[in-house]
């Protein structure tokens, strides 16, 4: 396929994608349309939207190449995703959260706890979280998208990084939720059979099922003797319990995501979306069969890559995507590598347009709650314009971040955003919709404990954050304060009980005085 045709689908893509969004913009007359798309959306289309803020390139590219480095032990974040992510969320937290919203009247998701509390600390400091945090989760999303496009066209980085930006800010800052939900709709479909596309090649190229899965297998014997130092078994086995590999796999990817998934305020609000609890209950098939496809193949296809490349330059994934300039590997490089080389030239095409499909739908809902979060629930004033300009703030933030950020972080981005909103909001969440014994001081105290718990061991303790930001060895003269295996002992296994057991403590010695306990709560616990 020639430049000038793949320039014609890219340019075909992307005036639906603004058409779509201009659609929404006609349709979002007032804040509810804008926030919580008028809260009457199809289940179908809400549970697509949901999976596809869920799953974006950090799961496709990101967790992809660590899928190359680790194996098929991280298919138990499938699992994970699709047990919690969808069945749970939606069924458990879902139909509570739609319920309590509909009776306190709330469109965010830092709202929800605000005046569940009657705490306006609560509301605006959950909301300086999202503004503040999830920038960094935006930008891993957008280095995944950006380092494929680098690879399959002749553009520089940093004007993929640009274009991209503009491309994504411009229809969620006029659309809203609605604009948001009718491009998701447009992008997930393409995302979906672009991702049973990839399988159903790789699985050709390698010569069938159980002929791929007995090659990975016996692969095993090419495990450097380096990665062995630190676990790795072989990629159709979990590394060594206790072993540094082990706790990453298992504490930072598999953990750190599959439990933080329930506190995501992106992925919350589309719980306000629909009209009523059974909508939700529709919604479950289709969002686990769009989550297994999405995450299951790009986690397979990620473990068989070292197949194709051990087959055709004879190293391991991670070795192949060593950068000839700085010596280090990128895992984050694995998974276009892969496609640009492996694939049909017209397929890498194809396939770009399922990563941008992946890339905007979640940008946009991240995006979109980054503005809410700054005008509605910061400044209490449901102007559209505040939120566009908040979006735009974060557009900026997010672009520097990508060009600044280290080579393999997207997944460890991603388990970063995700382990703070667990920590600081999971907790109170859950309280939120079940415990009416929980008061305003426990709240704010679990937060708080939560979100410093986190940072004080991404700072100082755990290797991957205190490497990158260098804070430790600034003031301590030392990377990280204490020894394996607290360096890769993620910080959520810590955080989380510490903000869960601080809420529980504070709650209990404390009155609940002048806390709003919604009828539906007070219901469920007698």
């Amino acid at each position: 396929m020639n430049t000038l045709s793949m320039i014609i689908i890219i340019g075909i893509y992307g005036l639906i994608i603004l058409g779509l969004g201009y659609l929404g913009y006609c349709r979002t007359k007032n804040a509810s349309d804008y926030l919580i798309a008028g809260g009457k959306a199809n289940p179908f289309i809400m549970a697509l939207a949901y999976g596809c803020t869920f799953i974006s390139t950090s799961a496709i590219i990101g967790f992809g190449g660590a899928a190359a480095l680790f194996g098929m032990g991280v298919l138990w974040l499938t699992f994970l995703t699709i047990f919690v992510g969808v069945f749970l969320a939606f069924v458990v937290f879902g139909k509570r959260t739609l319920i309590v919203g509909r009776e306190l009247g709330v469109k965010t998701f830092p709202e929800l706890l605000g005046k569940r509390f009657s705490s306006k600390f609560i509301q605006k400091f959950a909301a300086a979280i999202v503004f503040v945090a999830m920038p960094i989760y935006a930008a891993a999303v957008m280095i995944g998208a950006v380092r494929f496009i680098e690879t399959t066209i002749d553009i520089s980085y940093i004007w993929a990084v640009i274009i991209f930006a503009i491309v994504v800010a411009g229809y969620v800052m006029t659309g809203g939720l609605k604009g948001v939900f009718y491009t998701d709709a447009f992008q997930g479909s393409i995302m979906f059979l672009g991702m049973v596309a990839l399988l159903f090649f790789t699985y050709d190229q390698l010569g069938g099922v159980a002929t791929a899965h007995q090659k990975l297998t016996q692969l095993s014997t090419m495990v450097p003797d380096s990665l062995q130092a630190k676990g790795h078994q072989g990629w159709t086995m979990m590394p060594s319990f206790g072993s540094e590999y082990w706790w990453t796999l298992v504490s930072t990817i598999i953990l750190g995501v599959g439990i933080g998934v329930l506190a995501q305020p992106q992925l919350v609000v589309r719980f306000l979306t629909v009209k009523g609890p059974k909508e939700l209950n529709r919604g479950v098939i289709v969002g686990g069969i769009f989550i297994l496809v999405m995450t299951g193949v790009a986690f397979v296809v990620g473990a068989l890559t070292n197949i194709y490349f051990a087959d055709t330059v004879g190293k391991i994934s991670l070795l192949a995507s060593i950068d000839p300039a700085s010596g280090n590997p990128n895992i984050d490089t694995i998974i276009p590598m892969y496609i640009n080389s492996a694939m049909p030239p017209w397929f890498s095409y194809i396939f770009m347009l399922t990563l941008l499909s992946a890339a905007m739908s979640t940008l946009s809902g991240q995006f979109h709650v980054i503005g809410s979060s700054l005008s509605y629930d910061i400044y209490q004033k449901q102007d559209l314009t505040i939120s566009r300009c908040g979006i735009l703030a974060a557009l900026i933030i997010t672009v520097y971040l990508t060009l600044k950020l280290p080579v393999s972080i997207i997944a460890v981005a991603t388990s970063v955003f995700f382990g703070i909103c667990a920590a600081a909001f999971l907790p109170v969440y859950f309280a939120a919709l079940f415990w009416p014994r929980a008061t305003k001081s426990g709240a704010i105290s679990s937060m708080v404990s939560g979100f410093a718990v986190s940072m004080l061991l991404m700072l100082f303790v755990h290797q991957k954050e205190a490497n990158a930001l260098g804070l430790s060895q600034a003031i301590f003269g030392k990377t990280t304060l204490l020894s394996f295996p607290w360096t890769v002992v993620d910080p959520i296994l810590i955080s989380l009980p510490v903000s869960a057991l601080t809420l529980v403590v504070v709650s209990l010695l404390t009155q609940p005085a002048n806390v709003l306990v919604p009828k539906s709560i007070k219901a469920v616990n007698k």
